[in-house]
């Protein structure tokens, strides 16, 4: 039974044993621990391999840019047979000092056979044949001058004014000019008609009380229209004062201002007058209305009329509209009870409600004065030369 149990010990013996020769015992040679001496075998003798002798023909120099000659350093002593660093001065640049001359360059690699390094030179590569440099300033080059929008004006004539249209070659000419005459009327060359009375009011002033009115209406399009103009006063005790009535055509000269002319009827207690009339009308910057005329009577008398509003919107119905109106004559008429000169002046301001764009109640004050040769007719024939009214009235347009 013993002889039986033997093999079994042995094996449980070596596998016992197999863990301690997988350990790693590299670190068993720390200093100060004492080591047994180890036979190690001896080595076999190499034999020296014979070293070839490579004769490579020297680079040739770029034509562009002479390459200078660096020292050869020799050799390290373990370089491997058959290898040429002579060249390989990667670790040595021209002007850099080396930081540890002492020390070996890190950058020197082991060689390994069968490699040729001599063309490596990593401190001056050779130039590109055909390549030119000797332009490559960024700071200024050649033809590059930045010149923006100075350049020099052209004189060239400008191109003919096209008289054809280009859709009367695929249609007929007679269709397309009806067509290009409907589409004309649609944009701008329509007509259209319009009526309004800016002054429809009752005036109160010292127990005479009275009226006035000032109205316009036009018939045509956005270039040439046809006018017809009336304004007027008067008592209810007395009747019409004065009144006119004038027929003018216009024509805008610009997107602002339309030019009149046309005749002027004049008809109340005085002498009937017909007058040449000669007027402008238009928006004046600020949105200012104003209009002016010119009048020749058919006696010679010349009579002139500058006046002006605004209207100040106060909110989107409230408006407020200041008036200035100056009546002038180039000499005395007095038929007329006029003056040469400044004839008159007056000055309102009307406070209107638009319960619609067409029609706006309003309520106000208006101050006239008479001036020079016409106060002092109108002293001599007993009337007031100055005069304040409380007005009330309604605008509308249709």
């Amino acid at each position: 039974m013993i002889r039986s149990l033997a093999p079994l010990v042995s094996g449980i013996a070596l596998i016992a044993a197999e863990p301690a020769f997988a350990q790693d015992h590299s670190m068993h040679d720390m200093p100060g621990m004492a080591q047994p001496a180890q036979s190690k075998p001896a080595r076999k003798p190499v034999k020296p391999r014979p070293q070839r002798a490579q004769q490579k023909p020297p680079a040739k120099p770029s034509a562009a840019q002479p390459r200078s000659r660096l020292p050869v350093q020799a050799p390290a002593a373990d370089d491997m047979p058959s290898m040429d660093h002579s060249r390989h001065q990667a670790g040595a640049m021209p002007g850099m000092p080396d930081a540890n001359p002492s020390q070996p360059s890190s950058d020197t690699m082991p060689d390994m056979p069968g490699m040729d390094h001599s063309q490596h030179q990593d401190a001056a590569m050779p130039d590109t044949p055909g390549t030119d440099h000797a332009q490559h300033s960024q700071g200024a080059m050649p033809g590059m001058e930045m010149t923006g929008t100075a350049l020099p004006a052209g004189n060239a004539p400008p191109p003919p004014v096209p008289h054809d249209h280009y859709a009367d070659r695929d249609f007929p000419g007679a269709e397309m000019a009806r067509a290009r005459k409907a589409m004309m009327k649609e944009n701008g060359d329509g007509r259209f008609a319009q009526a309004i009375l800016n002054i429809f009011e009752y005036q109160a002033h010292s127990g005479r009380d009275g009226y006035r009115w000032d109205g316009e209406a036009f018939y045509g399009g956005d270039i040439n229209r046809l006018w017809l103009k009336s304004e007027g006063e008067g008592e209810f005790s007395r009747g019409i004062d004065t009144a006119e009535v004038q027929a003018l055509f216009s024509h805008a000269i610009d997107p602002y201002f339309n030019l009149q002319a046309g005749v002027r009827q004049d008809f109340g207690r005085g002498p009937d007058r017909t007058y040449a009339t000669v007027a402008f009308e238009g928006l004046a910057p600020g949105m200012f209305e104003v209009e002016g005329a010119l009048f020749l009577s058919d006696k010679g008398d010349l009579l002139g009329r500058v006046e002006g509003y605004y209207d100040q919107r106060i909110t989107q119905r409230l408006i407020l509209q200041p008036r200035v109106e100056l009546n002038l004559a180039a000499q005395d008429v007095p038929r007329n009870d006029i003056g040469s000169g400044l004839v008159d002046v007056e000055l309102g301001a009307r406070l209107r409600y638009e319960f619609s764009r067409q029609f706006a109640p309003y309520a106000g004050v208006s101050y006239l004065r008479k001036t020079g040769d016409t106060a002092r007719l109108s002293r001599l024939a007993g009337e007031d030369v100055h005069a304040t009214s409380f007005v009330a009235g309604v605008r509308f347009w249709f």
